[in-house]
């Protein structure tokens, strides 16, 4: 009996950074054979484009930083979650931002007017640091370089894909961790500062060869989308389902 290879696609709830409301705030899902399988931050208008997608709410996430514009639709999700008497979400943070996150969205008092329902009561915590399994995936995650040291991550699936998160350019993560097959999907707007990728970083901090496996995303609006069309890459907008290559 022939064992059919998983296909996997990673599909764009947004891709904004805080520009136009159209763009979104950035997340994505990481699909098997067309179903969702993990969901990759949830800030504002992310879980409503998840419904809208999927039909149903995520059940696992995975957080690559604690700015607002990727975590606010948490604290909408622990309602719905507790309302709909669904079993917990799980919840993948890197363990130096459980802090951070529990101090943003868990500590507001009495987080339904029901009452008797705390933040962490729909979700899972699953602290992680070097990897975490999920599905019988093994994601890994490295540092990003977003404003703070350790306060910001990539994740990566080895011969799949690799989501920057919100960074400046990382040559040496990427040359060290890559196989050489993977889809890198990457932070990048028109104008470059101290927390995010520009434009005219890219040719200077990558090769030709590794450009062409980019997907830019996280950008400020549609105009932006455009220009970084136009200079040659790959750009990635709300709804886009890209394809992945398979694991070997």
């Amino acid at each position: 009996m022939t064992v059919k290879t998983p296909s996997y696609s990673l599909r764009f709830m947004g891709t904004g950074s805080g520009g136009e409301l159209a763009m979104g705030c950035s997340a994505a899902v990481l699909e098997q054979n067309g179903k969702p399988q993990l969901l990759i931050d949830c800030g504002p208008g992310t879980l409503g484009a998840y419904q809208h997608c999927y039909g149903s709410l995520p059940e696992a996430i995975f957080l690559t930083h604690c700015h607002l514009d990727h975590i606010a639709d948490l604290e909408i999700l622990t309602v719905r979650v507790r309302l709909q008497q669904r079993p917990p979400v799980r919840l993948y943070v890197p363990l130096s931002l459980i802090t951070l996150l529990h101090q943003r969205l868990a500590t507001y008092p009495g987080c339904m007017a029901e009452g008797g329902h705390n933040f962490w009561d729909s979700f899972q915590l699953i602290p992680v640091v070097d990897d975490f399994l999920h599905n019988d995936l093994t994601l890994r995650l490295n540092p990003a370089r977003h404003h703070a040291p350790g306060s910001a991550f990539s994740l990566h699936l080895p011969g799949v894909f690799f989501y920057s998160g919100d960074t400046r350019p990382v040559p040496e993560v990427l040359a060290h961790v890559l196989s050489g097959s993977e889809v890198v999907f990457h932070d990048c707007g028109l104008i470059a500062n101290p927390s995010h990728t520009g434009l005219e970083d890219l040719a200077r901090e990558y090769s030709p060869q590794l450009l062409r496996q980019f997907v830019l995303y996280h950008y400020a609006n549609e105009a932006a989308a455009t220009a970084l069309t136009d200079a040659g890459y790959r750009v990635a907008r709300p709804g886009d389902c890209i394809a992945l290559p398979s694991i070997q």
